[in-house]
């Protein structure tokens, strides 16, 4: 097993809250999916996929909650009568449960984990430009019991601001939000724009009442050795952003 295959964030919960956010390293899989694919809907081998997902549970407590990601903005609630059998089609997961870890899959999208500063509440959201318009961070805090002032976020790997091009479209949905949105969004030569999907999400974090946020500054694209990138390479594996209550 490899040192390398998680990351662990960098945030004053670490030690209340577990959390991972796993890297390409240490797994089965052959290019284009090497290493450490967690994802059995690009194409991989489904044993690879299921060798490398019991690498990734040797880090948590009890198998990972995945679910069905579709860009929207459904939140799923996990308590104690929740079929886990089930796989749902959601893009942000909420659960005030102990030892149930939550695992968001990405390759360029923005993972986001959000927790209660006594760790009794835990979110995991899956960021990508689509559900962040769609307002899923407002929807997965309306989950919590607690004030946003007492949730701290975590933002994780994702296409940094110098390689995410979006065309028009993307940067008006967001302004029709608000005029702050402007400030996330540099003109290119070919009448598109460069998005901060980072800035984005403290944007709203910060609008909705979450202002210690951490994180942020590691970009997908940029690093090819550690982070699979869609945007990049097309055809890749998925990481995964996982996060429980102890």
């Amino acid at each position: 097993m490899s040192t390398n295959s998680v990351l662990l964030p960098s945030w004053p919960l670490q030690s209340q809250i577990g959390a991972v956010s796993s890297t390409r390293l240490g797994g089965y899989s052959s290019t284009p999916f090497d290493e450490l694919n967690l994802a059995y809907h690009v194409g991989d081998k489904e044993q690879d996929v299921a060798e490398n997902r019991t690498v990734i549970s040797a880090y948590l407590p009890a198998e990972a909650l995945w679910i069905e990601q579709v860009h929207g903005n459904q939140v799923h609630v996990l308590n104690k009568d929740t079929d886990t059998s089930k796989l749902v089609r959601a893009d942000a997961m909420y659960t005030n449960l102990r030892r149930r870890p939550l695992a968001i899959m990405t390759a360029d999208c923005l993972p986001i984990l959000l927790a209660t500063k006594q760790g009794d509440e835990v979110a995991a959201i899956h960021g990508g430009w689509r559900p962040l318009a769609g307002n899923i961070i407002a929807n997965t805090l309306r989950h919590f019991s607690a004030s946003s002032t007492e949730v701290m976020a975590w933002l994780g790997p994702a296409i940094g601001a110098t390689a995410f091009e979006v065309g028009a479209e993307v940067r008006q949905a967001f302004i029709e939000q608000g005029e702050a949105y402007r400030q996330a969004f540099s003109p290119t030569a070919s009448n598109k724009y460069l998005a901060d999907i980072f800035l984005i999400a403290k944007l709203q974090l910060h609008a909705l009442g979450v202002t210690s946020v951490h994180g942020g500054n590691l970009c997908t694209v940029s690093h090819p050795e550690l982070f699979f990138s869609y945007r990049r390479d097309g055809q890749c594996g998925r990481m995964a952003t996982v996060i429980w209550r102890k």
